[in-house]
């Protein structure tokens, strides 16, 4: 449905010169969200995706194994969709005192990322809502170190900001002056904890979404806060017990279609069309999420089967490869450390898993080795090829 413009444009001058910026008008949208037809069909399977993906999560033998390496996923893919060149190999290697393969700008923002998602994940278990503050701790702790830190972590922009173009009178599109920010922003904030609208959850999570992205509130790291929003509300909401749907990998795999309809929302009022291509992505990342977690389980399964042929060598070697599957990647020391077994018995271990063929090792050393799970990382690895 075309409603028109979905907000207003008013009149700026940045460095000597006039540019119009777009102020959103505030949420929901008018005349509300048609949820007939087609979009009312993408909302169901959403709904039927997300709730398979919140029962198996359940039924994992140990959910927090899966979550630890996917939500290391999503980091990498979100600060990829920025212009990071980090892998989730570069990330885990970072946590490990070793040099990345990339600039360390890049992985110490990836790191940033998994910090700000764990900050503002605990902030919900201790019962603090979604609001703007917590929207500024999270940004703080995002621009905490590296690129950015200089940006005002943590505080809404108090200049004017743009997208796309090398100032704000050739961009591509201007978000709304600064002095308007803290009011556009609080709407957004009423909106994502109103409870008396009839608004379904997945609904309230894209239009949010689009709207903070729209507002653009920071000098820098819109785009990553704003696809943590959306795991957030859903969190929040109970929708997820656990946080394992992130959106990051769909939109990088179609970020024209994505941008289009952001621009075409601000321009037409077609939110519709914007919540089917939402919606659709959270259908695909959930079903996906719960391919990902069955494969794992079927690898763990038969790579416990091998080792459980090897004769007095399978109990060391089950302790690393459990070790293995909380931390993928891991040096020999680390090891030792989480499974307590000395560092020559757990580096016999290593090799024995290397023997079989379920870990390598990474830097061809004597000393100071590096161990990957092999069929573990190489299934989290699909479609974190830097772009």
């Amino acid at each position: 449905m075309e409603r028109g413009p979905t907000g207003r444009y008013e009149t700026t001058t940045v460095g000597g010169e006039r540019v119009d910026a777009f102020v959103p008008a505030p949420l929901p949208p008018d005349p509300p969200i048609a949820l007939d037809g087609g979009l009312q069909t993408a909302l169901e399977r959403a709904h039927l995706a997300v709730g398979r993906l919140d029962g198996a999560s359940r039924l994992l033998p140990d959910a927090d194994l899966f979550l630890y390496s996917y939500v290391r996923k999503e980091a990498v893919l979100s600060s990829q969709i920025e212009g990071t060149q980090s892998s989730l190999s570069d990330l885990l290697l970072f946590e490990l005192d070793e040099a990345p393969g990339v600039p360390m700008d890049d992985v110490i923002e990836v790191s940033n990322y998994v910090a700000a998602m764990d900050h503002g994940l605990s902030r919900l278990r201790g019962g603090f809502p979604v609001a703007n503050r917590l929207i500024r701790e999270i940004h703080a702790t995002l621009l905490s170190r590296g690129r950015g830190s200089g940006k005002d972590p943590g505080q809404f922009r108090r200049s004017q900001n743009w997208i796309g173009g090398s100032r704000p009178g050739n961009a591509r599109f201007v978000p709304a002056p600064h002095h308007l920010v803290e009011e556009c922003m609080a709407a957004l904030e009423r909106f994502i904890n109103a409870d008396d609208d009839g608004i379904p959850t997945l609904v309230r999570a894209g239009l949010a979404h689009l709207q903070f992205e729209t507002i653009h509130p920071f000098l820098d790291g819109n785009g990553r806060v704003g696809r943590l929003l959306i795991t957030f509300l859903l969190c929040q909401s109970g929708v997820l017990r656990q946080p394992l749907l992130y959106l990051s990998l769909y939109f990088k795999q179609d970020r024209s279609t994505y941008y289009a309809l952001l621009d075409s929302v601000r321009r037409t009022g077609d939110w519709e069309a914007w919540l089917a291509f939402f919606l659709e992505g959270v259908r695909v990342t959930a079903d996906s999420a719960v391919v990902t977690a069955e494969r794992l389980e079927e690898l763990f399964r038969q790579d416990r089967e091998k080792i459980g042929g090897t004769g007095r060598r399978a109990g060391s070697a089950l302790r690393v490869h459990e070790a293995l599957k909380a931390r993928p990647l891991a040096s020999v020391n680390d090891v030792s450390a989480r499974t307590r077994l000395s560092f020559p018995s757990a580096g016999a271990a290593l090799e024995l898993l290397v023997q079989l063929g379920i870990a390598r090792e990474l830097t061809g050393r004597r000393r100071g080795r590096i161990f990957a799970y092999d069929g573990y990382m190489k299934i989290l690895n699909e479609g974190t090829e830097p772009l």
